[in-house]
């Protein structure tokens, strides 16, 4: 199990990125679960150890990174990391990729009700969100969905974290998009 553990952490520092569990299980020939397991037990090792390095779990991957606590020891050695300035614009698109994906652009503007071309190229200039593929329709819009970095920036492991809105909340969104909605029709009068 030792010996399992060790590999896990050189797979992890060696790739500097997120890795399937599918694959470290197909490379090492072992069982999927005992390769969560083992990652998952490494990384309750980390963190209770109170390590400068955390083991996180992103949908299907782990990952190996600094642990946040940390963060100003690095910054002193480091540059400081440009950090992205979400707008409400970039915001609200990016909740309805996060909450509809696979969405396509103009799924986003049907929401919104405006264009969204500045904010969906942003967020995939800060690897916020992706493209997933095209729709099987006339024209095969692009898909879009969230990334990994997404996960890691909103502090979840999977999409399914996010949090969920009650039908009060909806019902109080609807009646003020169509307030807003007359507001506007009446302004074009």
């Amino acid at each position: 199990m030792e010996n399992l553990k060790a590999s896990l952490e050189a797979i992890l520092f060696a790739s500097g990125e997120a890795v399937e569990v599918k694959r470290v299980a197909q490379a090492l020939e072992l069982d999927e679960k005992l390769v969560i397991n083992t990652f998952n037990e490494l990384a309750e090792e980390y963190k209770n150890a109170g390590r400068g390095i955390n083991i996180i779990r992103l949908e299907d991957s782990y990952q190996m990174c600094s642990a946040p606590e940390y963060y100003d020891s690095l910054i002193k050695l480091c540059h400081v990391p440009k950090k992205h300035n979400l707008t409400d614009v970039m915001l609200e698109t990016l909740s309805i990729i996060a909450y509809k994906q696979p969405v396509t652009r103009q799924d986003i503007e049907s929401i919104r009700g405006v264009k969204s071309d500045f904010a969906v190229n942003k967020l995939l200039e800060y690897n916020l969100i992706q493209e997933l593929g095209r729709k099987d329709v006339p024209g095969r819009p692009i898909l879009f969905g969230t990334t990994e970095d997404f996960l890691r920036v909103f502090g979840v492991t999977d999409t399914d974290e996010l949090p969920v809105i009650s039908p009060e909340k909806i019902e109080e969104f609807t009646k003020e998009a169509m307030d807003e909605t007359n507001v506007v029709e009446l302004n074009n009068l």
